[in-house]
């Protein structure tokens, strides 16, 4: 008796379940779409701090790339990451000679076409798996694509499509390298005025407005640069393709595939098709209904100052595809679950859960371990042109200080290779020391600032103490004092010197004031005495006398006596903080309109007795609720952290949980944005944020020349049971911290020495 079409159905489903990898069990690791978030559907991203790209709904589709501070340099622009050649594409078609065949890339994304869709984002494996059934027609075939951009070997990414048709026939598939076309419209940015920015705009036909579900408003300004196809060749006979390239007035890059064959394929046809937006393997093979077959696309890359030519990514390439899809797969988990032996875990609460993990993947995903390359305030995206910010070393840094310190240095070395331009900088402006920029371009540290914002690369420089606070921080933690002689201590000097230089002492006030800059706020565009910035300009100038002491130099008397005298804005009759000095209305209203909650955040948190701690949440709050402006995500974290110092265990958990339920998280794969209405995604800053909020805010631990301390008590949020910071690292020993309630109710926080590092 022959088999029925049920029969057959059941065995493909059953060899496609079978053959799948298996997810981590840990369900707070896994993100997942169905066909329900086609419509919202924003991208995930898939990188390991090198390599990026973004999740697609099929699989299979191809995504916009970047490299790591692989940037476009085109003439009166700002500099912007490149598209490389995107890689991820595999197409498919069921046949060259039936009714109604279509290529998989281009069918209408729908039930009728993608039955029994499913996507999943395994954050603990960084790995994309997509299955349905694809219909096209007549013709069904079950459908799993598994994606990843290796952890293990940072040069090699691959996809593999695995198809079981339910016919037999003729297939065709298509594996291509896409060579963007170079981005039009391209403004100006880098001498257009802010007056001109809204005419371009009109005479382009652009808005400032997101489209949805994942365009940010300021697309029209952020997209990708461009790259530019040098030599690009294949060989169909040897299943490759190889391109060198280079971003305009920028570095070279090169790219190589290498396709792996399912065994007992008949191949007939292979050909290499070439155009100016397209370098594709095209083939043509016959298949059995029932059986399995599985594409593998392995991609190697390479940019000037990491890696080779084309040549080198070729046999990279190569030895990826002899060694097979299951070894690099393998040693790509490995990797992973490695990085999260230091994890943030959850007791009680299993939405936080996922979103902490969520913003732990992005953040690790975005950053390297070893280098000198900081991160984006959008990591390895358009978002903001690429370009690093104080969020790299407020923000991202701490939070990733503790759980992984090799990525944390990598931001601090950052700014001590890109030190020279600073230098340049503070020299131009008539300034002493380093004058760090306000938008950073990764690669070389020159400001990048667009014209049309110009003000904040000269006015707003608290990012200078950031950056000192920073270097500091990491000298605490680790307590290598060689590091700190040859890295850290050149850029905190050049920052003493910088903030002892741009104080002014009034004499009738007997104080040292900082005029003419651009607060936190930044609607107050030219004030005196940004109370963020004094309290961060007098931390500085404190850690370069302590840094002198450690590593043997003389330090400028100087700079203690600007510390000790310099102004701090200060209510005496509310007892608060100011915003700014008094004599500027404070009557903008920018989002969440106040800094004060920052000042208790953990690398600055300012000494205040409990009363001013108390007045400044209440100020905060009242200005907070009366905004019309949509909440940035920044600030939810800092108000947390505001409560969690004086002990509001409610109201660190209320605004803690508005971090994990606000409209900033975007279905499916939880990434994070800048506003619910702005769509700026894959927001660091605030990632970086959230997990502050546990790692320093509810346990009330700070860095301090002792080693971690108990500086408040700790805190847990009502409805959580506990929650544990694993393979915590500090100055070569390991702990877990947990923090959870004793017999009597009282929350505890206890250390537990662990093995060293993974």
């Amino acid at each position: 008796m022959s088999a029925g079409p049920w029969l057959l159905r059941l065995l493909a489903c059953l060899a496609l379940v079978l053959s799948a990898p298996v997810f981590a069990t840990d369900t707070g690791f896994l993100l997942a779409a169905s066909s329900k978030n086609w419509a919202s559907y924003f991208p995930g991203q898939l990188a390991n701090g090198y390599l990026s790209t973004t999740t697609s709904p099929r699989g299979t589709e191809g995504t916009p790339s970047t490299l790591v501070a692989f940037m476009d340099y085109t003439r009166d622009d700002i500099s912007r990451p490149a598209a490389i050649p995107g890689w991820t594409e595999i197409d498919y078609s069921t046949g060259p000679t039936h009714a109604g065949q279509s290529w998989l890339n281009q069918v209408n994304l729908d039930e009728a076409h993608f039955p029994d869709y499913r996507q999943v984002l395994n954050l603990h494996d960084a790995t994309l798996t997509t299955r349905y059934r694809y219909v096209d027609g007549a013709r069904i075939t079950q459908v799993e694509v598994t994606t990843l951009v290796s952890q293990a070997a940072p040069h090699l990414a691959a996809t593999q499509l695995r198809i079981t048709p339910e016919f037999d026939g003729e297939v065709q598939l298509s594996f291509a390298l896409n060579l963007w076309a170079p981005h039009q419209p391209r403004l100006p940015l880098g001498r257009i005025s802010g007056d001109e920015m809204p005419e371009a705009l009109v005479a382009h036909g652009l808005k400032i407005e997101p489209v949805a579900p994942s365009t940010p408003d300021r697309a029209a300004m952020w997209y990708l640069g461009d790259t530019h196809v040098l030599g690009a060749t294949g060989d169909a006979k040897g299943l490759t393709l190889q391109l060198d390239g280079r971003a305009e007035q920028g570095l070279r890059m090169a790219e190589a595939v290498t396709v792996g064959l399912p065994a007992g394929l008949t191949v007939t046809d292979a050909a290499i098709h070439k155009s100016p937006y397209r370098l594709a393997l095209n083939l043509k093979a016959r298949v059995r209904k029932g059986h399995s077959y599985a594409f593998t696309k392995f991609v190697a890359f390479s940019r000037e100052g990491w890696g080779g030519n084309a040549a080198d990514d070729l046999a990279l390439a190569r030895a990826a595809r002899a060694n097979g899809f299951a070894h690099l797969v393998d040693a790509h988990r490995a990797a992973w679950h490695a990085l999260w032996k230091s994890d943030v875990r959850i007791d009680g609460d299993d939405q936080a859960q996922r979103i902490v993990h969520a913003d732990l993947y992005y953040l690790l995903a975005n950053t390297t371990p070893g280098t000198a390359w900081a991160t984006g305030g959008c990591g390895m995206t358009g978002g903001y042109a690429g370009h690093v910010f104080w969020d790299s070393d407020t923000w991202v840094f701490p939070a990733l200080l503790l759980l992984h310190p090799r990525r944390a240095e990598s931001l601090v070395n950052f700014r001590a290779r890109t030190l020279p331009a600073a230098e340049a900088r503070a020299k131009a402006a008539g300034l002493r020391g380093a004058k760090f920029p306000w938008e950073a371009d990764p690669q070389n540290g020159t400001e990048q600032v667009p014209y049309s914002a110009h003000a904040l690369g000269e006015r707003e420089i608290h990012v200078n103490a950031d950056v000192a606070i920073a270097q500091w921080q990491y000298y605490l933690a680790s307590g290598d004092r060689g590091w700190l002689a040859q890295y850290g201590w050149p850029v905190i000097r050049d920052v003493a010197d910088f903030w002892a230089s741009r104080a002014t002492y009034v004499a009738a006030k007997q104080r040292y004031e900082i005029h003419h800059v651009t607060s936190v706020l930044e609607a107050y565009n030219d004030v005196p005495n940004d109370t963020f910035t004094n309290a961060s300009a007098r931390k500085a100038l404190d850690i370069a006398t302590a840094a002198a002491a450690v590593v043997g130099a003389q330090a400028d008397p100087h700079w203690a006596e600007v510390a000790a005298r310099l102004y701090i804005p200060f209510s005496e009759k509310d007892r608060r903080h100011l915003d700014f000095d008094p004599g500027v209305a404070h009557d903008i209203d920018a989002w969440g309109d106040t800094a004060v909650p920052a000042l208790a955040y953990p690398s600055l948190d300012v000494p205040m007795g409990a009363d001013v701690r108390r007045n400044d949440f209440d100020y905060a709050t009242q200005l907070i609720e009366r905004s019309q402006q949509p909440l940035n995500s920044m600030g939810l974290s800092p108000m947390s952290i505001a409560a969690a110092t004086q002990g509001n265990t409610d109201a660190a958990g209320a605004w803690f949980q508005r971090n994990v339920t606000a409209d900033v998280i975007k279905p499916p794969f939880g990434v994070r944005t800048e506003t619910a209405t702005n769509n700026t995604g894959y927001f660091l800053t605030a990632a970086g944020g959230m997990l502050q909020n546990i790692v320093y805010g509810f346990t009330g631990l700070r860095l301090e020349k002792a080693g971690l301390v108990q500086a408040y008590p700790p805190m847990l949020p009502r409805t959580w049971h506990s929650f544990t910071l694993t393979h915590v690292a500090l100055r070569g020993a390991y702990y877990d911290i947990t923090v959870g309630r004793d017999r009597d109710g009282k929350v505890v926080l206890t250390r537990r020495p662990v093995e060293g590092a993974p």
